[in-house]
């Protein structure tokens, strides 16, 4: 009896591993590894005031990493979300100064024809690649990297490699540095952010199509579905968040710069990929997605305190997102399997 009820709570355990595994993927894992090493590396790693700044950090990254997601579930995935960022950032701070000039008494109009132009340059680069990946069938990987070459090439030539200045301080001062009952400007995006993607994808007909499409794009045809308008929809939304990302980075740096955003789009992916998200599409949860942005940072946080060099990070973020590729491919056959 005894040994039959250890085999029954053995298998309930392993049952429940297989579960959980299915659904949030690896993360749990990672998030566990990552504090217990970096505790043991720096006693500042999990105070109040470092976690704090974690989360500061980690919007940026995680407001990109919800517009990956978008790509990811419909199939797909977006090199260029870096290039929008920076794109964003040049051209909202070009019409800025321009229109600061020519509207000196209207800081404010001058700011939001600012963030517009920036968001209408980003939606630009969000419309091509649904159109290269929806209409014309363009491989995602060769459509978005090809974008992301040209943007980045179009915002070197609009500056000429020099950072642009002279932005309106109350940009920076509000978006940038700026509070609202005592919360970080930039966090409180995020939140409104975060609930309206959870809202977007679980709760409405488009949400859905999104998951259909990147399921199974043939059986989404057949239920009806614009499988074309579907996957523009998922780009430009991704575009717009990357977009959002290059605004509120401008408005901290205080300058328009080119360069934002290089290494951004490895990030984000990884965060999806450690998150859940499937690589094969249709899979993927709003709240995982927003953990894994955090995990990333948090990795990142743990490195500069254990002073980890910035090439070795480098080495350590590859290395977590090929584990995290090879471990969904064993959730996938798991997945298979269960059926």
């Amino acid at each position: 009896m005894t040994r039959t009820t250890t085999n029954q709570a053995s298998g309930g355990l392993q049952d429940f591993a297989r579960r959980t595994f299915i659904r949030l993927g690896v993360l749990p894992v990672f998030l566990i590894v990552a504090v217990v090493v970096f505790s043991l590396l720096s006693s500042k790693f999990l105070t109040g005031q470092n976690l704090i700044n974690v989360a500061r950090q980690s919007v940026y990254l995680v407001l990109v990493a919800l517009g990956q997601m978008l790509a990811l579930i419909s199939g797909g995935f977006d090199l260029s979300v870096g290039t929008a960022i920076a794109v964003t950032s040049v051209v909202s701070a070009l019409t800025m100064v321009w229109a600061s000039g020519v509207f000196p008494e209207m800081l404010w109009f001058a700011i939001t024809i600012g963030i517009l132009a920036g968001f209408g340059a980003a939606l630009l680069i969000g419309i091509v690649n649904g159109i290269g990946v929806s209409y014309f069938q363009v491989s995602p990987f060769i459509m978005t990297l090809g974008v992301s070459s040209v943007g980045g090439g179009l915002a070197l030539f609009m500056t000429g490699g020099v950072p642009v200045s002279g932005l309106p301080f109350d940009f920076g001062n509000v978006f940038g540095f700026g509070r609202l009952f005592g919360v970080p400007v930039p966090v409180l995006v995020a939140i409104v952010c975060i609930v309206l993607m959870w809202i977007f994808m679980s709760r409405t007909r488009l949400g859905t199509q999104i998951y259909a499409v990147g399921g199974n794009i043939r059986a989404a045809e057949l239920s009806a579905i614009n499988t074309r308008r579907t996957l523009m929809i998922a780009y430009a939304l991704c575009a717009l968040l990357a977009s959002l990302t290059g605004v509120l980075l401008t408005a901290r740096v205080e300058s328009g710069e080119a360069n934002l955003g290089g290494s951004i789009a490895l990030e984000s992916i990884a965060a999806c990929v450690i998150a859940g998200v499937s690589l094969r599409g249709g899979i993927g949860r709003v709240e995982n997605v927003v953990l894994g942005a955090f995990f990333i940072v948090l990795v990142q946080n743990g490195m500069n305190l254990a002073q980890v060099s910035s090439y070795m990070q480098m080495v350590l973020l590859g290395s977590l997102l090929i584990l995290a590729v090879i471990f969904d491919q064993v959730r996938y056959r798991m997945m298979m399997q269960a059926r």
